[in-house]
């Protein structure tokens, strides 16, 4: 068994859906777990993966801890196994933490949002030397490929890329969903408003990936004395720019206190 998976939450089955349609794995070189019995035992025989217990995750070439960093260190003493290659979506939890409760240094790091559910996540990655040499960074990189865009990164910057694009898509929906508010205040449908909200922000992104900084798409959207710079000038005055930047930075501090609470 090439995989383990354990936490078969919308993540760790975004993941494997990913992989499997790639076909980065076949289903008979994955194992799932996930403390939710019934869910796991339904989603192997779905997919045709294996269904593991504690006692056949020994059998795992590598496993992936896809769980909430509050049950690690319960789990974590009938994790670590000997000769295996970890990788953890966990917010907050180092390699160094990683490593000492694993009892090994082939640990990835990894963090990735929400848009991995349709192929198009963010994912930070890093690893320390064993794990490079190991071959786990590149199954990792290979794995998350599956399902979106893969940034390697130092880890000082693990942090605030959660707080910023693990966390991002939280922020953009409240965005959308003001957005909407305000298209219904002034006499759309709810359901338009939605619409347009969505297809907006979809339709922004790929413009954005297109110009070199943000701004130069306002200043082509803002003409002068028009009705877009006097929306800006109301967005400013309501302090829209600083709460998004004060969004990352409490989430970047929360990413932190998660990280502290493993120590």
């Amino acid at each position: 068994m090439k995989l383990a998976i354990v936490g078969v939450g919308k993540l760790g089955l975004s993941l494997l859906e990913g992989i499997l349609k790639r076909g980065v794995l076949r289903p008979e070189e994955i194992g799932l777990m996930d403390a939710n019995l019934s869910r796991a035992a339904q989603l192997c025989e779905k997919y045709g993966t294996l269904h593991l217990k504690q006692n056949t995750l020994a059998g795992s070439t590598r496993v992936l801890v896809s769980v909430q960093p509050r049950v690690f260190p319960e789990i974590s003493e009938w994790l670590a196994q000997p000769n295996t290659g970890y990788i953890s979506t966990m917010a907050g939890v180092s390699t160094a933490t990683l490593t000492r409760r694993l009892g090994t240094k082939r640990v990835v790091r990894v963090m990735p949002n929400l848009a991995a559910t349709i192929g198009k996540s963010q994912t930070a990655i890093t690893a320390p030397k064993e794990a490079q040499d190991a071959g786990d960074l590149d199954f990792a990189r290979s794995l998350f490929g599956a399902v979106g865009e893969v940034y390697e990164l130092p880890e000082h910057l693990f942090n605030a890329f959660t707080g910023m694009s693990a966390s991002g898509p939280a922020y953009l929906a409240v965005v959308a969903e003001a957005l909407a508010d305000g298209g219904v205040r002034m006499g759309l449908p709810r359901v338009l408003a939605q619409e347009l909200a969505a297809r907006m922000l979809s339709a922004t992104g790929e413009l954005l990936l297109q110009r070199a900084h943000p701004g130069m798409l306002k200043d082509e959207v803002a003409s002068p004395g028009g009705t877009t710079i006097a929306g800006l000038e109301a967005l400013e005055q309501a302090g829209v720019r600083g709460g998004l930047i004060a969004a990352v930075v409490a989430a970047t501090r929360r990413s932190t206190e998660l990280g502290h609470d493993q120590e």
